[in-house]
């Protein structure tokens, strides 16, 4: 018995193990505690998660900082073979330095924050957790039409920002330009067609586009962009079967679907209500006509 208690009482490498489960131990109930407690007294859900991650963070950062105490005097020797191990290391986890490294980049680029909608690597989704390997998506489309949630949620290795474009649809002017295009059918009064499809844009969107104008100042005082229109506005083209209107606006990235919901169901009763004068135009095909056929039948004698 004596023999047991002296070999882990006082053998070294014993008590560095000893020494670093409980450091694992404190650090996980000091964080565990800390993160209970902000989630009772901050209500904010956005300013919860961004303090539950800076503990963890400093969680991390804590237990690095007591092990190297623990093993201050290991660490000399520890030179030669860290030296040597490093490369290898590094080789077989370089899609893990690179995801880490990504994570860098997105803390000191903002690339994106939780909450924006984003394209990684062909996926679009609205960002729910930002990790140091990887971003978490709660996916929109794929097998639904429209900006919409399908309830799939996806994780990307944080490495893509590095190989890929990453499309950010709510960083700085979290707004989109939205068209709808209706065929009419030749003939048709273009000019009422006109005129009621912009009072229609108008009605539904102009007030909208029209609070946008300090949003989209400061785009242009950041970046290298033109004064672009924000106005909702109408254009017309020909094609050959019908003369074709462009509805052009700027919506809320978020109600994208709904506002174009509200547009088509106000043009539809425009279009009734118009006592044909507005047609919706089809598809039409030209029949060429048949030439008359002379025969002449001959009797075999």
């Amino acid at each position: 018995m004596n023999e047991f208690v002296d070999k882990w009482l006082f053998d070294p490498a014993a008590g560095k193990v000893i020494a670093t489960a409980l450091v694992v131990v404190v650090v996980m109930v000091i964080v565990r505690t800390t993160q209970r407690a902000l989630g009772r007294y901050i209500e904010s859900s956005e300013r919860r998660y961004r303090l539950r991650k800076l503990v963890t963070l400093a969680g991390y950062i804590l237990a690095v900082f007591l092990l190297s105490i623990v093993f201050s005097d290991k660490l000399a020797s520890l030179t030669v073979f860290l030296g040597v191990a490093g490369a290898g290391v590094a080789f077989a986890l370089q899609e893990v330095i690179a995801s880490a490294a990504g994570w860098v980049a997105m803390s000191v680029g903002r690339f994106y924050n939780v909450g924006d909608r984003v394209q990684l690597g062909g996926i679009k989704g609205d960002v729910i957790d930002v990790g140091i390997l990887r971003t978490t998506l709660m996916e929109c489309g794929g097998w639904i039409n429209g900006d919409q949630y399908n309830g799939r949620v996806v994780r990307v290795a944080n490495s893509f920002i590095f190989k890929e474009p990453v499309y950010n649809y709510s960083s700085d002017f979290p707004f989109l330009w939205d068209e709808i295009t209706i065929p009419v059918r030749y003939g048709s009064n273009y000019e009422m067609a006109r005129k009621e499809f912009q009072q229609i844009l108008d009605d539904v969107t102009g007030e909208h586009a029209r609070q946008l104008k300090g949003e989209w100042r400061k785009m242009t005082d950041k970046y290298m962009l033109e004064d672009a229109r924000l106005e909702p506005m109408v254009t017309l083209s020909m094609k050959e079967s019908w003369a074709e209107y462009t509805l052009r606006y700027v919506v809320d990235y978020k109600q994208r679907r709904s506002t174009k919901d509200k547009i088509c169901v106000r043009i539809l009763k425009c279009i009734e209500q118009s006592d044909g004068e507005i047609k919706l135009g089809a598809s039409s095909f030209e029949v060429a006509s048949i030439p008359p056929l002379d025969i002449n039948v001959r009797k075999r004698e």
